[in-house]
């Protein structure tokens, strides 16, 4: 297995690049949570063209919660500064040492979803996963089917062992491929709604604004709190691409009124939108990483 081992560059780009980093994974999101059965009446999700998006879109099936999932596991593989310096604090809490990396466990969201991730490429068969209870850590890739099962049945009993019963809550992976340990990790936007279950092992969820955003150990819910910067940084940028991809659906994939996105920044974003509503949303996905926040990381290997 090669390793890639990549060292920070710009923490901080313009506006516009910012934003249109956090819209791609946001589109991501909202293209995946769309029923199964919508997207096959079109040829499939590569085949959904972006202005057919807010046509097949329905109210709960593209989310924030969803879309922050995806955003935040973007901002771990691409290296956003803020966040994934807070994992790598995260990880360090739970005795996981070396790069940070992500696994995004897509496991039948909506009933559509599958792994979107393909989890060969990081995980071996002597994968560990570290849950913070006693005993010998379970192998990560020959629970990922019985977890995913039990996502399907809401928990019902799946093959699970008793000590990462409650895998199957899991939204990430992280961990680091250098060390082979991972951590089944819970993504939440609303910090309220963070629970532990057994096999969790970190929390991920907003700072509150203008407040600490300290990784911390909660005991009770027995999870490493991981908050993400809210206040000039990602979950700000979030926000302001989760307000452009939602104006340019509601403007039925056209460039929305002025009044809808008063920021000159935002409206540029959505622009990039309106000019490839004619082609697919990966594709669309895929231009726009031209444009985003430019040299997260300085690839190289080891």
């Amino acid at each position: 297995m090669e390793i890639r081992s990549e060292e920070q560059l710009n923490p901080v780009a313009d506006e516009v690049s910012a934003i249109t980093a956090v819209v791609r994974p946001i589109l991501t999101g909202v293209l995946y949570a769309l029923k199964a059965d919508v997207v096959a009446e079109v040829g499939g999700r590569e085949n959904v063209k972006l202005k057919m998006l807010p046509r097949l879109h329905r109210k709960g099936d593209g989310d924030t919660g969803i879309c922050f999932e995806y955003a935040v596991h973007e901002a771990i593989t691409s290296g956003h500064a803020d966040v994934a310096e807070r994992v790598e604090d995260a990880l360090k809490l739970c005795k996981v040492k070396g790069r940070s990396n992500s696994i995004l466990f897509g496991a039948e969201k909506q009933g559509s979803q599958q792994l979107i991730d393909t989890a060969a490429e990081l995980l071996t068969d002597d994968s560990a996963l570290l849950s913070g209870s006693r005993g010998r850590p379970v192998k990560l890739k020959r629970h990922l089917t019985s977890a995913a099962s039990a996502f399907r049945r809401k928990g019902a009993p799946s093959g699970l062992p008793q000590s990462v019963s409650g895998l199957w809550r899991a939204d990430l992976f992280l961990g680091s491929a250098e060390s082979d340990y991972w951590v089944g990790t819970t993504v939440k936007i609303n910090p309220t709604a963070l629970t532990g279950a057994k096999g969790l092992r970190v929390g991920i969820v907003p700072a509150a604004q203008g407040k600490s955003d300290r990784v911390r150990l909660d005991e009770k819910r027995n999870l490493v709190v991981c908050p993400v910067p809210y206040d000039g940084s990602f979950v700000e940028a979030f926000y302001l691409g989760w307000e452009v991809v939602t104006a340019f659906m509601a403007a039925d994939a056209q460039l929305p009124k002025e009044v809808a996105l008063p920021r000159p920044a935002a409206r540029t974003v959505a622009r990039y939108l309106a000019d490839r509503r004619e082609f697919t949303v990966l594709e669309v996905v895929e231009a726009l990483a031209t444009l985003a926040q430019p040299r997260l990381r300085a690839p190289g290997s080891s």
